[in-house]
């Protein structure tokens, strides 16, 4: 089994003392003058060397860096105002400024796919970090397991349970919603109505909580849901709208914003009346060109927020590894929900 790497190894592939090393690595080089140069060359030697500090053993002398790493398995970064998981990171940057914290983006390529592995390198490097918020719709159930046996602290975005691993999250309260939404519906006089959702694998996420939600849901009220027509965004079809507006079903959910917008253009180009041919509800972001349309609104901001503080609940030792936290949602908004036509 190779040796880990050692500061003092740092040190000679650096050509510089291990004393500056320490200093270095322990973010006082400004403190103490180190020139730019001298930390970049300490830097590529710990690159090279595959070095991560061992944050255990800071953890046991008392300390900490001060530090959480934002790590996810897919490409989210970076994001802009109008992307999905933009507000995710606003309210994990604001929260960590609050409680005096810096973050650091684990957001390096490992796999041809695009997508990222924690151990790319064969070791944990989120171990810059005192702990890690990892967020997305991708995952790597064996790599939480491997984190989660080495104790080092993590929290997921988004409800995550796997078996063999003790896995802290922060998760929308999408039953809670729903309900919301079902009885919206049932109100306005709806008994037929349509699900649309993501086709693919389904793995345990948003998508498969908003689903088992809505049918659990709608069962309890006695409305008759149709079978979900699961889709790509763009294998949404003009025929296949023109169908369902002309069938019994009066009222449409959707799963996802990708698909919002989809519905959105298509309903506008084949001349489809919303909420006047058929009722709409969004259990995500509205459509961009339709903002109205009715939705539920996912605390992303709050639950970026929760993750940060429950993650230094876990590094403080003041909660347990299995804790779950369950945000509500925003209440229902918008008005393309009508009764049937």
């Amino acid at each position: 089994m190779r040796r880990r790497p050692s500061q003092r190894d740092i040190a000679r592939a650096a050509g510089i003392s291990q004393p500056t090393v320490s200093i270095v690595l322990n973010g006082r080089a400004d403190e103490y003058g180190i020139a730019l140069e001298t930390q970049d060359k300490v830097r590529e030697a710990m690159r090279r060397l595959g070095y991560v500090p061992d944050v255990a053993g800071r953890s046991l002398r008392g300390g900490r860096n001060g530090l959480i790493g934002v790590h996810t398995f897919e490409r989210v970064f970076p994001v802009g105002p109008d992307d999905y998981y933009h507000e995710f990171l606003v309210g994990i940057e604001e929260k960590a400024v609050e409680m005096g914290q810096d973050l650091v983006l684990f957001a390096s390529t490992q796999r041809p796919d695009g997508t990222r592995s924690i151990y790319g390198a064969g070791t944990n490097r989120l171990r810059l970090a005192d702990g890690a918020i990892i967020l997305g719709l991708e995952r790597n159930d064996d790599e939480l397991v491997r984190l989660a046996r080495e104790g080092f602290p993590f929290v997921f975005i988004g409800r995550r349970d796997i078996p063999g691993a003790h896995t802290p999250y922060v998760a929308a309260d999408y039953a809670g919603a729903i309900a919301e939404v079902v009885e919206a519906l049932s109100s306005a006089g709806h008994t037929r109505v349509g699900y649309l959702g993501l086709d693919g694998t389904l793995r345990r996420g948003p998508q498969e909580e908003r689903r088992e939600a809505f049918y659990q849901c709608a069962g309890r009220r006695g409305l008759e849901p149709d079978r979900p027509a699961l889709m790509a965004s763009e294998a949404l079809t003009g025929a296949w709208l023109r169908e369902v507006a002309a069938s019994e079903t009066t009222a449409l959910v959707i799963e996802a914003f990708e698909l919002a917008d989809a519905l959105a253009a298509t309903a506008l180009r084949e001349g489809v009346r919303v909420p006047d041919d058929l009722s709409v509800v969004c259990l995500d972001l509205p459509p961009v060109s339709s903002p109205g349309w009715s939705h539920i609104a996912v605390p992303r901001r709050d639950m970026g927020a929760r993750a940060v503080a429950l993650l230094l609940g876990l590094l403080d030792g003041e909660v347990p590894a299995d804790r779950h936290e369950i945000v509500p949602c925003d209440p229902l908004t918008g008005d393309t929900i009508a009764p049937p036509r």
